[in-house]
């Protein structure tokens, strides 16, 4: 048996385990054991209810307080290297697949209040903005929903108080933006925070698994959709070059359910959230990713296109 260890998640410890005569695994651990037993709880779900190509879980449980999650080990290239590099064709395809997949998810998953998931063995019930049709096993529930405007202020406002320095002269115009009206899409959606390439396994130009499904929420599906456009469209390529994959991500969408209102104050949160990371040092956008002053250029214009309501 031989062990290795890989860097996945922000939160969890991450293995490979090899065996002589069986199949590999992964085993993630965490020091949060709701946090191992919602992402495996939304696995199963994703597995049994869609086809976005996720690792279902072979096992969970807790050991000494620490949460553990086993799933097989799902072959492919890393996406967050491989995306530059494949040909215009398959980039547009992994784009539109991102599309699909982020619609399929959004037509699985409705809840009744806005919020963070967590596991729950007890049966659906709107006070808690539980699923409107949980499958066996723990339904997803919301703890302390919100109506869709007072969840986007506060993630929004949220993110706006983590912004550097850098972005001070920015600041205020992305508390500007949640203060008007926000408007209420039908139900709140599964919105995966971190639903980009860099979680990602592409073999033969598809996509083979979308990985690391930790910290999801609920949320408006414009904010989903204007973060996941952001990670997949702007984040890999120039600004002048982003056309082609944006319409192929919206295309992907659209295959599945209209696209849905992508307001001002969605995308002005949801291109915050993705300036720092959860210790507070700005993100680094492209592959190879870039030095932090480039990193700090790429966000502030990425701000306010969302601000001025203009792609790239």
């Amino acid at each position: 048996m031989s062990v290795e260890s890989l860097e996945r998640g922000n939160r969890k410890r991450t293995e490979v385990v090899r065996f002589a005569a069986e199949q590999p695994v992964v085993v993630q651990c965490s020091e949060a054991p709701g946090a191992t037993r919602t992402e495996a709880a939304l696995l199963a779900a994703i597995d049994a209810r869609t086809d976005v190509p996720v690792p279902r879980p072979l096992g969970d449980g807790v050991v000494d307080g620490t949460g553990w999650l086993v799933t097989p080990l799902i072959e492919g290239r890393d996406l967050h290297g491989a995306f530059v590099d494949l040909d215009p064709t398959d980039r547009r395809g992994v784009a539109r697949s991102f599309g699909r997949f982020l619609a399929t998810l959004h037509e699985a998953f409705r809840f009744s209040g806005c919020g963070g998931l967590t596991a729950d063995e007890s049966p659906a019930d709107e006070a808690t903005g539980a699923e409107s049709a949980p499958e066996h096993g723990p339904s997803l529930s919301v703890g302390d929903p919100a109506d869709a405007a007072e969840w986007v202020r506060r993630f929004g406002e949220r993110h706006a108080a983590r912004l550097p320095a850098d972005f001070d002269d920015l600041r205020e115009r992305v508390r500007d933006a949640l203060r008007g009206p926000i408007g209420a899409d039908g139900d709140p959606r599964l919105f995966p925070w971190d639903f980009r390439p860099g979680n990602a396994l592409v073999a033969d130009g598809a996509v083979t698994a979308v990985l690391d499904w930790e910290a999801p929420l609920a949320a408006p599906p414009g904010v989903s959709v204007a973060k996941a456009e952001h990670l997949v469209v702007d984040w890999y390529v120039p600004a002048g070059e982003t056309g082609p994959l944006r319409r192929a991500f919206r295309e992907g969408y659209e295959s599945v359910a209209p696209l849905p209102a992508v307001e001002r104050a969605h995308r002005a949160a949801a291109v915050a959230s993705a300036v720092v990371d959860g210790g507070g040092a700005v993100t680094n956008p492209r592959y190879p990713p870039v030095d932090r002053d480039a990193a700090v250029e790429f966000h502030r214009a990425a701000l306010r296109r969302a601000l001025d309501g203009t792609d790239g």
